[in-house]
C-alpha cells in the first residue's frame, strides 16, 4: 500500500516538523518534509491520502523488554515482592499454561501494545511458536526469544536450549521479516558461568543476540553465590558476567537496576542495550535504575513495560511518563531525563538497543513505515504548546487513532483491522479462568 499522510505535527524524533507530510511506499517511509514540498514535488495520484489535520505523527513505539502471554495472569498476584511474586505465585500458575493459552494470551497483548502505539516488541517466554503465530496475524513486529533457566534437571535444560536454538533459526525474518529472535537465558542467577558460556558460544556462531535480566533487584548478588556456590567478592554483576566473556555477543539487558558506575565502562565498550522498566520496578519494589547517570555516561536505554503480570499495563505512554518522573524525584532534579530524551528512549535508543536502529526508531526515508498517528483534539492536550512535552506528560495511549506497520494500517480510527479483538478478549476471559482451576488459584 502506497500512502501520502499529511500531518499537523511530524516528529521524527530528532526534530519537529509543523504541517508536514510523509510518502511511503510499499514498506517504506520515501520521503518526509514540509507537506507544500512534498506536494510540489510528487503528484498523490495512486497514494492513499491520509488527512491527519490537528493529528501528531510519531515513530511507532518500542517495547525493549516484555512478556506478553502473561496478560492471562493480570491482577492475579499483586502487591508481592519478586522472588516471593515468582517462586510462590507467577511459576505454580505458568507450570499449567497450555500453548493455547500462550497464543491467546501473546494475541490480548499484542491487540492492547497496538491500540496504545506500540509497533515492535521484545518478547522472552516459552512456546514462543504461538507467540510468533500471534505475531504474524496482528501484523506487529517483534523481537523473540525463547526463555531458557540454566537450573535444575539437566535433560530439561538441554531440551530448552535447543528449543531455543531451534525457533531462533526458524523464525529470524519470519513474517515478512517483522520478527527477529535472540536467544533468552532468564537471569544471572537461573543459569550459571558454565551455561551462559555455552549460550554465548552458540550465540557467536550463530551471529544471534542475547536477551537477559540483569541485576533485577538488590538480593541478586547473593542469590547467583547461593545458587552456584560461588563467591563473587567485591565484583558487581556486570563484572562477574564480563569475567567469562558475556559481552561477547550483543545483549539486550533487562532491568538493570543494581549497577555500580564502575560497571559502565564493561557496558560501554560492549554496547550493552538497557530495557528500563519503571513501573514493573516500582511495583514490585525492586529499586531504580540510575537511568541519569548510565544516559550522562553515554549507553543506549530504551523503555520496556516488563509483563502485565507485573506491570498491568502495556500502554508505553504511561511508561514514558514514569521514565521522566521517577528519575526527577529520586535526584530531586527536575531537569533530569527530559521529555525529548523519554522520547528517544521509547523509539530510536529502543530500536539501538534491538539493534534495528537502521529499520525503525524514527520517521526518515529508507527506514520500514513504522508509524503512529495521535488525535490532538483531547481536553488533556489542550492549549498545546509543546507538542514532545504534551506527547510525554499528558498523551496516553487512547489517543492513539491508526498505526501502521510495515506500510499497512494495523489500527483505524482506534480498531484494530487484523483480528478480531471482542473475540480474542472472550477466548482471554476463557483461557484464563481455565489456567486458575487448574492451577488451583483463588484470587480475592
Amino acid at each position: 500500500m502506497d500512502l501520502f499522510i499529511i500531518g499537523s505535527f511530524i516528529v521524527t524524533p530528532y526534530k519537529v516538523i509543523k504541517d508536514g507530510a510523509i510518502l511511503i511506499e510499499g514498506t517504506d517511509i520515501v520521503d518526509v518534509g514540509k507537506a507544500r514540498d512534498l506536494k510540489s514535488k510528487y503528484s498523490t495520484r495512486g497514494y492513499e491520502v491520509i488527512n491527519a489535520t490537528n493529528k501528531a505523527i510519531i515513530p511507532g513505539l518500542i517495547n525493549t523488554h516484555t512478556h506478553a502471554s502473561m496478560s492471562l495472569l493480570r491482577g492475579v498476584a499483586d502487591d508481592a515482592e519478586l522472588m516471593d511474586w515468582l517462586n510462590n505465585k507467577i511459576w505454580p500458575i505458568e507450570a499449567k499454561l497450555t500453548p493455547e493459552d500462550i497464543h491467546v494470551g501473546a494475541l490480548l497483548s499484542i491487540i492492547e501494545m497496538l491500540k496504545s502505539g506500540t509497533t515492535t516488541f521484545n518478547d522472552m517466554y516459552f512456546e514462543m511458536e504461538e507467540v510468533a503465530k500471534a505475531v504474524e496475524i496482528t501484523g506487529i513486529r517483534a523481537v523473540l526469544s525463547r526463555g531458557l533457566i540454566g537450573l535444575g534437571n539437566e535433560i530439561n535444560e538441554k531440551k530448552s536450549f535447543k528449543e531455543g536454538l531451534t525457533f531462533a533459526l526458524k523464525y529470524q525474518d519470519a513474517a515478512d521479516g517483522r520478527i527477529k529472535t535472540m536467544l533468552g537465558p532468564h537471569a544471572p542467577y537461573t543459569c550459571s558461568a558454565e551455561y551462559l558460556t555455552d549460550v554465548v558460544n552458540v550465540a557467536k556462531e550463530h551471529n544471534l543476540p542475547i536477551h537477559i535480566h540483569i541485576a533485577e533487584t538488590k538480593q541478586e548478588k547473593k542469590a547467583i553465590e547461593d545458587a552456584f556456590s560461588i563467591n563473587l567478592d567485591n565484583k558487581g554483576i556486570i563484572e562477574y558476567l564480563d569475567s567469562f566473556g558475556f559481552f561477547q555477543v550483543p545483549v539486550v539487558a533487562a532491568h538493570m537496576v543494581w549497577v555500580d558506575e564502575r560497571e559502565y565502562r564493561i557496558l560501554k565498550e560492549h554496547d550493552v542495550g538497557i530495557a528500563h522498566n519503571p513501573i514493573s520496578n516500582m511495583k514490585l519494589a525492586s529499586g531504580i535504575a540510575p537511568v541519569p547517570s548510565m544516559l550522562e555516561y553515554g549507553l543506549y536505554i530504551g523503555i520496556g513495560t516488563d509483563g502485565p503480570a507485573s506491570n498491568n499495563s502495556l500502554d508505553m505512554f504511561r511508561e514514558m511518563k514514569a521514565t521522566a518522573l521517577i528519575h526527577k524525584v529520586n535526584t530531586l532534579n527536575p531537569t533530569v531525563v527530559p521529555a525529548l530524551e523519554v522520547l528517544k528512549m521509547g523509539t530510536i535508543y529502543g530500536a539501538h538497543v534491538l539493534r534495528l536502529d537502521h529499520m525503525i526508531g524514527s520517521i526518515e526515508p529508507g527506514k520500514k513505515a513504522d508509524l503512529v498517528i495521535l488525535d490532538l483534539q483531547k481536553a488533556h492536550l489542550s492549549p498545546l504548546h509543546n507538542i514532545v512535552s504534551s506527547l510525554i506528560y499528558s498523551a496516553t495511549g487512547c489517543d492513539v487513532e491508526k498505526v501502521i506497520i510495515n506500510g499497512n494500517i494495523v489500527v483505524n480510527d482506534g480498531r484494530v483491522t487484523t483480528v478480531n479483538e471482542q473475540e480474542v478478549l472472550k477466548k482471554a476471559e476463557e483461557h484464563a479462568k481455565a489456567l486458575l482451576e487448574r492451577a488451583n488459584v483463588t484470587v480475592d
